[in-house]
């Protein structure tokens, strides 16, 4: 069994997944901090639209630039550094074409091809895939100790964990000779265009004009070049994935929907022999474990206190504290068959971490810093027994 200690100080990529909407971010951050303090140069990727923990994090300018967080005032070991940045897709994408590209000319043709800047949009808002190739470049190019990854919310565990061999299946040697035949053969319109491609060009090409056809045919001549660059970077992408020193950390709340996710996430992770330590259980609402009577524990000075007041108003408190703790009492009990769902998923070794449900919002370092506390105190503890 692995505690998060020994992942922050051992590995040197820890990848965040589950559902939308379960503190992903906050975890991916406060794990990230934690390491920092520990001593360790630390990269937190993020990918959270709402940027407020972005803001939390010192990110007042977004895009693909890496900023250091001022940890002054928290205190950290000698050497630990925590730098952010906030994954901007777009961007992201232009520079993998820079990089894969062959030739300054081959980058320069692409970028200015009409084509491209029209279906840029369309493949950049794929966080999953965006997200894989940015990773690529701050852990193999970077000089980080850690990297965590806060990968975007999917409606499929399979988008993300398939994500880095997407634009290499769309540039696949098969497809792109379907796309490029009618071309090739007919020197550019030069020869009467034979087969099935050839009608859907000519069908483009009444639509849209032979110009268009002009710019997706040197869209995909372009395009062909690089094919060996992404296959490459898929490569290594998925090497990552199967590293000895990369874990993957799921993260759920403890409701059905995301337990439903979080054990989807268990299941393919094991089948392709990703390393998984654990989950984490974030937001859990926590009781002692007893049902409590608040008119044997507090009648006595709920009505000393009260004497002056309108009559039945100690009554009435006392009521509202006993429904209130009775709900409190359910929830956390119906959490802790949620949480047991996930262990029955899990294999031996694994181990699960919880986060109470904290009073006060996280939107800065100190509230980052309260929920590594709370996580890195109860490391392996058993949420059924907390």
């Amino acid at each position: 069994m692995t505690s998060l200690s020994e992942l922050i100080r051992e590995r040197s990529l820890l990848i965040c997944v589950g559902s939308g909407g379960v503190g992903k971010t906050t975890c991916a951050a406060s794990v990230s901090l934690r390491a920092a303090q520990e001593g360790r140069k630390v990269l937190v990727l993020t990918i959270d639209p709402a940027r407020r923990l972005a803001n939390s994090l010192g990110m007042k300018r977004f895009g693909n630039e890496q900023v250091r967080v001022d940890l002054a005032g928290l205190g950290h070991a000698e050497g630990g550094e925590l730098w952010a940045m906030m994954l901007d897709n777009r961007r992201t994408f232009d520079e993998l074409i820079r990089k894969v590209s062959p030739t300054d000319e081959v980058r320069d043709r692409i970028l200015a091809n009409k084509v491209y800047r029209g279906i840029a949009d369309s493949v950049a808002g794929s966080q999953d895939y965006m997200a894989t190739e940015k990773l690529h470049d701050v852990v193999v190019e970077g000089d980080f100790d850690l990297v965590v990854l806060d990968t975007p919310p999917v409606k499929n565990a399979l988008d993300f964990l398939d994500a880095p061999g997407r634009l290499t299946r769309f540039l696949d040697k098969k497809i792109m000779k379907w796309f490029l035949t009618p071309y090739e053969e007919g020197r550019l319109f030069g020869r009467l265009m034979m087969g099935t491609s050839a009608i859907v060009y000519k069908l483009l090409g009444f639509i849209f004009g032979k110009d268009f056809l002009g710019d997706l045919s040197e869209f995909f001549l372009s395009f062909r070049d690089l094919y060996d660059g992404f296959r490459e970077r898929h490569e290594r992408v998925i090497g990552l994935f199967h590293s000895p020193k990369t874990a993957f950390l799921v993260v759920c709340a403890p409701n059905a929907p995301s337990v439903d996710v979080a054990r989807y996430f268990l299941g393919e992770l094991r089948a392709r022999r990703m390393d998984t330590p654990g989950v984490i259980v974030n937001q859990r609402h926590e009781t002692l474990g007893e049902q409590l009577f608040p008119a044997e524990l507090l009648g006595e000075a709920a009505h000393r206190l009260g004497a002056d007041l309108a009559p039945h108003t100690a009554q009435g408190l006392l009521a509202r504290l006993g429904a209130a703790h009775r709900r409190l009492r359910e929830l956390s009990l119906a959490e802790t068959d949620q949480v047991d769902r996930v262990r029955r998923e899990m294999r031996e070794g694994q181990r699960i971490w919880t986060i109470p449900r904290l009073e006060r919002d996280v939107h800065d370092l100190e509230g980052l810093a309260l929920v590594a506390d709370r996580l890195f105190a109860r490391d392996g503890a058993d949420p059924a027994k907390s």
